[in-house]
């Protein structure tokens, strides 16, 4: 097996947010994953979403587009996605491509949290 092609994504939630880990690589392969997993939160309601990347080797310009893909309805329905441990070579690759000005990047799972709770 082609270790590149390696990709696990785990759901999992902290009140009503939806935390959704990546493991690996996220490319124009297993990109389709993660959008069928965004579409199924958002036909439930869940618009509030965390993508935990502590474990994500790669992202391609498939794997952003996904997030390009469903943020504008997301927030259209009060929700958002934050991005949360990037590891530095994938967080380049946003940075690149202007993501930090689009989604909020934070250091840890709890900092998002937190963006989600009402001041």
């Amino acid at each position: 097996m082609n270790q590149t092609n390696k990709f696990e994504i785990q759901l999992s939630s902290i009140s009503n947010i939806e935390i959704i880990s990546l493991n690996g690589y996220l490319d124009a392969h297993t990109a389709p994953q993660l959008e069928k997993i965004i579409q199924d939160l958002m036909q439930n309601n869940k618009y509030k979403i965390i993508v935990d990347m502590k474990n994500l080797d790669y992202i391609s310009s498939a794997g952003l587009g996904v997030f390009m893909a469903f943020i504008e309805e997301i927030r259209d329905n009060g929700g958002d996605i934050k991005l949360a441990e990037l590891k530095p070579k994938v967080y380049k690759v946003f940075d690149l491509l202007g993501f930090p000005i689009l989604f909020k990047i934070l250091p840890t799972i709890d900092e998002a949290v937190k963006q989600f709770e009402p001041n």
